[in-house]
């Protein structure tokens, strides 16, 4: 029988000198009854959506600052609103990655380096082009989300096949319908008179 067992925790008196305990990518054996393979899948596919989560949510949080216009109130709110959702999303989904025995992706500058989100200029855009730029990475984080999902189905990982669905794909899906409908075309209307 496998042992569970903890291990010493690192000491505060040189934390840049301990060594890690478990590197990324490897995986501790946990009893949840999935196999190895499933579970190094698994974990590798939600990383990957966990580095996207966490780079829109922080381009909800840009958004939200830099909202400008006449529709600036309602917005800057839905922006703030959308990003705390995210926030949601990236502690649950780091919070399965560490139930399957790996380690969730927790650094910024690796979350920059496993994202496929292309990064937005430094600068402020206009509002049109923000709100497109958050829709472009609501649909790659949705495509990876049900290809992750069905796999999670065929594996037989029913836990991270409910999480995808019941909360990522569905949070993303009523954030675009939010996002989308500021872009809609709709013409303006005057009172006479």
């Amino acid at each position: 029988m496998p042992s569970y067992a903890l291990s010493e925790p690192p000491t505060a008196d040189s934390p840049h000198d301990c060594d890690e305990i478990q590197s990324f990518g490897e995986l501790r054996t946990l009893p949840i009854a999935l196999s190895e393979d499933v579970r190094r899948e698994m974990c590798s596919r939600l990383n990957a959506i966990l580095a996207d989560t966490r780079i829109l949510h922080d381009l909800y949080k840009k958004t939200h600052w830099l909202m400008r216009g006449p529709t600036f109130y309602q917005l800057h709110l839905l922006m703030d609103k959308h990003a705390g959702e995210q926030y949601a999303l990236v502690d649950t989904l780091a919070e399965r990655v560490q139930t399957l025995g790996a380690i969730a992706v927790g650094d910024p500058r690796h979350v920059a380096e496993l994202t496929r989100i292309p990064r937005p200029p430094d600068g402020a855009e206009g509002v049109p082009e923000m709100l497109s730029r958050l829709l472009e990475a609501h649909e790659l984080v949705l495509r990876d989300v049900r290809d992750a999902a069905h796999r999670a189905a065929e594996l037989g990982d029913d836990g991270s096949n409910d999480l995808l669905v019941s909360d990522v794909l569905r949070t993303n899906e009523l954030q675009v319908w939010f996002v989308y409908e500021h872009l809609a075309a709709v013409p303006l209307v005057t009172a006479s008179g």
